[in-house]
């Protein structure tokens, strides 16, 4: 039997290209339509403001405006003052030009940015999976956030930086908006600290021209040490250190907030609004599912090659953990 990630949902639509199939239809992508963007940020702390950082230094192509939003006194203000301070030599070079908004702006634009979070586990947190941990306390806030969007009318793309990120966009989704314009941006650090790992270690070197990452930001995370030279135990020892990276900073004593904030934000943010494949969240019949994708005006195209079948167990328990996570 071929095992492909489309097995996960059913009847899989699919795209003109081979080993590929779409989710979302053409009118939940009209906001791709839109070029260059409008983009909006939800709150600035850590990973926010990191966020605005990436954005502001290599969107010059593909945003035409930064909108940000913070509820903290004299936060917004810094943020502008700083930001629009950043400039190339040559003044026509530089980015996209950053914006305080007011509360009924938040949703005039082309994506919108979740990034705030309620709960921030302490430094001294180094034990299981923290990211569960702040889900209680943040998807109180996306319901809210999301089901304002959903009354003010909005048909941008919903994009989800805060943890934990799929079952954040369930939340999102559940408030009211299309399945296919909620978006969660939490795979690519893992896929770039998997990357960090082959990088050290020449027994994981396959992984940076032959690996994938599939699954959530968190402890089911999938990572192949090759589609073509699959090794189960290389596969699961690289999936331990890429998951529990994070624990590893928080034992320097330290926040892993940047690679996140830089790696599943600016870039994998930036690859979705330029069209290129990324690693980031699609719905996929219950649940979001981290994978290869990129945007196109007919729907998310998934990358969907052959994988073994001890990586589509490993994928197919994941995304039934996610699934059994309420968003309501």
């Amino acid at each position: 039997m071929t095992y492909r990630i489309s097995n996960l949902i059913n009847n899989p639509t699919e795209s003109a290209a081979e080993d590929s199939f779409l989710v979302g239809t053409p009118a939940a992508m009209s906001w791709y339509q839109k070029k260059p963007f409008r983009v909006h940020l939800f709150a600035l702390g850590d990973v926010g403001s990191m966020l605005l950082i990436g954005l502001r230094l290599m969107g010059r192509d593909c945003i035409r405006e930064i909108g940000i939003y913070d509820v903290r006194p004299g936060i917004p203000e810094r943020w502008e003052f700083e930001l629009n301070q950043i400039q190339p030599p040559t003044p026509t070079e530089q980015g996209p030009k950053v914006r305080i908004l007011k509360e009924e702006e938040l949703f005039d634009c082309d994506l919108f940015l979740f990034c705030a979070s309620l709960r921030v586990p302490p430094v001294s947190e180094t034990r299981g999976d923290v990211r569960m941990a702040q889900f209680a306390a943040n998807s109180g806030l996306v319901r809210k956030i999301a089901s304002d969007a959903v009354k003010a009318g909005y048909q941008g793309l919903f994009g989800i930086v805060s943890d934990p990120v799929d079952p954040l966009c369930k939340v999102a989704m559940t408030a009211g908006i299309d399945p296919a314009r909620v978006k969660g941006f939490g795979l690519g650090v893992m896929n770039a600290r998997a990357s960090y790992f082959a990088g050290k270690d020449e027994r994981f070197a396959d992984y940076l021209t032959e690996g994938r990452a599939y699954g959530p930001h968190g402890e089911d995370l999938v990572i192949v040490n090759s589609l073509t030279h699959y090794d189960e135990g290389l596969s699961e020892e690289l999936t331990e250190k890429t998951v529990h990276a994070n624990l590893v900073m928080r034992e320097m004593g330290f926040k892993p907030y940047i690679a996140p904030a830089l790696s599943s934000g600016a870039y994998s943010i930036l690859a979705v609004l330029r069209g290129e494949w990324n690693y980031s969240s699609v719905w996929m019949d219950g649940a979001y599912f981290g994978c290869r994708n990129h945007a196109t005006e007919a729907g998310w195209e998934v990358e969907n090659p052959e994988i073994p079948e001890e990586v589509y167990a490993r994928c197919r328990k994941a995304w039934e953990n996610l699934k059994a996570i309420s968003g309501e």
